[in-house]
């Protein structure tokens, strides 16, 4: 997998699992959100970042504190 450079890239990328509606409003405001960390985070580093999702750690969830669902 290419490392993802646009900022409605990575958002497509990380919403896509959700199979959420594109029309609604909670899926807008997530857009949104997402988008303001992204650029906010690119301000700081002062240019684009590309995300390689290919290269990411395994993530261990506690269920018990989490609820098993």
């Amino acid at each position: 997998m290419e490392p993802i450079k646009s900022t409605d890239g990575i958002i497509d990328f990380c919403l896509a699992p959700l199979s959420l509606d594109t029309d609604s409003e909670p899926e807008r405001e997530v857009r949104r959100r997402m988008t303001h960390v992204i650029r906010t985070l690119q301000a700081k580093l002062a240019g684009p970042v590309a995300v390689d999702f290919s290269n990411m750690p395994s993530q261990v969830i506690n269920e018990a504190a989490h609820g098993y669902e």
